[in-house]
């Protein structure tokens, strides 16, 4: 395919007079190479569907229709449609803009296979969206999840047992996934840059185990990091069963949350489910 010449992105925002809005939680990347990149982090998505949230004035759409993909992208902030227009002008029947909030909108209907997610996530709203995600049937709807997050956040998500930022988010994202890290993104990449680091989690699915329902996990997990420096003994005594399915699984209830494998979480859920 013959990739479009384009104007520099920073041009397209200068005669949109467009700007990033701190109340949407925007920071706009420009560097061509950086958005490359990060295209790529999925593997080839020639003629493959991606679903991007809060694409901005397009600098990761461009790169991602580059890459041969067809693009659904959903923008709340209405000063960026006609700058994502001129795009969709651009690549005919590769891109697709729609106009709402992400929170609000069942981004499953839009499509008939399996997308790729790949989004620089808006940072008020991407905690909120990928746990939906993680939340959805297994296997779910989506083939793999490609987010930028706050640097905090996306060490939350592939945090180990045993380290402080070890927690719900890295259980709800491990137990039938895979996550890692696949690049740190510099703040002065950012315009405006923001306060903090940032870093882009890719998340691919697994096979969920067997006999655990995520109700059963939630309830569990959310008990004991709740309560997080307390024994699991105290922190688990409100969830029924939990102590038992603790002792048959021979894992010590005066041990804490932090030191609990996901596997460990999940063999004591499955008891419970």
């Amino acid at each position: 395919m013959t990739t479009p010449e384009l104007p520099p992105l920073r041009d397209v925002i200068a005669r949109h007079g467009l700007s990033a809005s701190k109340a949407l939680g925007q920071n706009f990347l420009f560097d061509a190479q950086l958005l490359a990149r990060i295209a790529r982090i999925p593997g080839d998505l020639t003629d493959a569907e991606v679903l991007e949230i809060g694409p901005g004035p397009g600098g990761l759409t461009r790169a991602l229709l580059a890459q041969g993909a067809r693009v659904t992208a959903i923008e709340r902030d209405r000063r960026c449609i006609p700058a994502l227009a001129e795009l969709e002008a651009a690549y005919p029947g590769k891109l697709r803009v729609i106009e709402g909030d992400a929170t609000e909108i069942d981004a499953r209907t839009l499509f008939a296979g399996a997308p790729h997610i790949v989004s620089n996530l808006p940072y008020n709203v991407g905690t909120a969206l990928l746990i939906g995600w993680l939340s959805a049937e297994w296997r779910p709807w989506w083939t793999s999840l490609t987010l930028m997050f706050q640097r905090e956040v996306a060490e939350r998500i592939v945090a180990p047992v045993g380290g402080d930022a070890y927690g719900r988010l890295a259980v709800l994202a491990q137990w039938r996934s895979t996550a890692r890290i696949a690049m740190p993104v510099h703040r002065s990449a950012f315009t405006p840059p923001p306060k903090v680091m940032s870093a882009v989690v890719h998340i691919a699915p697994t096979d969920a185990p067997a006999g655990v329902a995520l109700a059963a996990l939630e309830r569990v997990t959310a008990a004991a990091f709740g309560q997080r420096r307390k024994m699991l003994r105290q922190s688990l005594r409100g969830v029924p069963g939990a102590l038992d399915a603790l002792d048959a699984e021979g894992i010590e209830a005066t041990r804490r949350a932090e030191t609990v494998s996901v596997a460990e979480f999940v063999a004591v859920a499955r008891r419970l489910s």
